[in-house]
């Protein structure tokens, strides 16, 4: 049976006991990406797409799908596809309210936008935080979202 010790500071280290055993000791961090924890290599850079790729590695973060839902919703009452949210829910199979949250997302400063697509917001911020009723100020949403937990 193997033990597993996790260490973010040190060296790689190969271990080789007196009974024969292997240890194998390499520093690894423990980053967490939209609720999923990702492995960093100890020089602190993720890996590279290559062929152990896996598709929960680059898909879009829930944040970015609800923000790509909200401007898509957004959109379709802009161009006149639909009359209302109401529609949207009922043509979606979802409540009006999450339609509501979804498209406040678009009222969201650039910036809080960039660290949503580039999944740079902090760990503790939620979908919720975020969406329901966000300040109609952007400096105000940044308060909200840079200083909360940080």
């Amino acid at each position: 049976m193997s033990e597993i010790q996790i260490r973010s500071t040190g060296t790689t280290e190969v271990i080789q006991s007196s009974d024969g055993r292997i240890t194998l000791s390499v520093p690894i961090q423990i980053k967490r990406r939209s609720g999923r924890k990702q492995v960093t290599l100890p020089n602190g850079q993720l890996g590279q797409p290559g062929k152990l790729l896996r598709p929960w590695d680059v898909a879009a973060t829930p944040l970015q799908l609800a923000l790509a839902r909200g401007h898509r919703w957004l959109a379709m009452l802009e161009s006149g596809k639909v009359k209302n949210l109401t529609e949207i829910a009922a043509l979606e199979g979802v409540d009006n309210s999450y339609v509501s949250r979804m498209v406040n997302l678009t009222t969201l400063a650039p910036d809080i936008v960039e660290a949503i697509l580039e999944d740079a917001l902090p760990d503790h911020l939620t979908l919720f935080d975020l969406a329901v009723d966000p300040p109609a100020l952007w400096e105000e949403q940044r308060l909200r979202i840079w200083w909360n937990g940080d």
